[in-house]
């Protein structure tokens, strides 16, 4: 903001405010590099929190009743219907996401919830493709979980037995 928060502004500012109009309405007949962001700012500064009105009427979203038709008395009931044993009809054949048994034969446009998804080969070649097999309980397979998560190796074995023998040096 270019200029600063002068008397008049401020009382522009609460006057338009209480009348109604929106922070951005306020900022454009204040102009001089006045933001909507600055006019919430000071609105939040001087505490003015009561409007007249809101700035923009509420809409009505009223939805008129449907006519319903009328039962009509004199028409009798109809006739049961009739259920006739239905053949099954035979399922289309549906194609599942491959689930690859292969590692490396998933891509980004293939791969799935469940699958692995360890990076197999470089990212920039156009080979660059992920395991696929059936993720185990993370997003690796149980082979890749094997090298992803192996246990913690307790460092400085040897340092242990070094540093406890310093005492008797």
């Amino acid at each position: 903001m270019t200029a600063g928060w002068t008397e008049d502004r401020v009382g522009a500012l609460t006057k338009l405010w209480l009348e109604g109009q929106s922070a951005s309405q306020i900022a454009k007949q204040l102009g001089g590099g006045v933001t909507r962001n600055a006019v919430i700012g000071k609105v939040h500064r001087l505490g003015l929190s009561g409007r007249a009105a809101p700035s923009q009427p509420a809409r009505a979203t009223f939805r008129t009743a449907r006519p319903r038709p009328a039962p009509q008395a004199t028409q009798a009931p109809s006739a049961p219907r009739r259920i006739e044993a239905v053949q099954p009809r035979p399922a289309a054949p549906s194609v599942p996401a491959p689930m690859p048994d292969l590692p490396g034969t998933a891509t980004v446009m293939t791969l799935g919830a469940h699958m692995c998804k360890w990076p197999i080969g470089d990212p920039s070649s156009s080979e660059f493709t992920f395991c696929g097999r059936r993720a185990s309980e993370g997003v690796y397979c149980v082979e890749h979980a094997r090298v992803a998560y192996q246990p913690q190796v307790r460092k400085g074995g040897s340092n242990d037995l070094a540093r406890s023998l310093r005492r008797y040096i």
